[in-house]
């Protein structure tokens, strides 16, 4: 696994651990890291994914709502929607990585973590949102 998506991994279950449990982000966050498998760099790139997205997680989940009319938020895997949400935030909200490659690290880690079902649905809710980043920005930005 490349050291950036070791870094999105850990922080994808961070937030699946944090929206299960309600445990505070940054010590599962730490214990994550305790285990030194990943550099101060990339620690810190998984804590600014963990603490950005929180705080945006219902406007984020409003924007999916929007492009999976079919399924109802409280019907979509909890995995899946962090997965979406950290693409998302990656290319709206801190704009640092380019939408191909945040759709390309959500398909993987839907691969790696999600059911047979979830890289289809990640690619999808998150090629209908790439049109839309400047909207989503704005809009994400404002609700900070």
């Amino acid at each position: 696994m490349k050291t950036r998506t070791k870094a999105r991994s850990i922080a994808l279950q961070v937030l699946y651990e944090y929206d299960l449990t309600g445990h505070e982000p940054g010590l599962i966050l730490n214990h994550h890291l305790e285990d030194g498998k990943l550099d101060e760099h990339l620690g810190e790139f998984a804590r600014q994914l963990i603490f950005g997205v929180i705080p945006l997680a219902d406007t984020l989940d409003k924007l999916i709502a929007q492009h999976a009319p079919d399924w109802p938020m409280d019907q979509v895997a909890v995995i899946d929607r962090n997965i979406i949400r950290m693409a998302m935030w990656e290319f709206a909200v801190a704009e640092c990585t380019p939408i191909k490659v945040a759709i390309n690290e959500a398909v993987e880690l839907a691969k790696i973590f999600g059911s047979d079902s979830t890289p289809r649905f990640v690619n999808g809710v998150l090629g209908s949102l790439a049109g839309r980043q400047e909207e989503i920005h704005r809009m994400l930005s404002d609700s900070r």
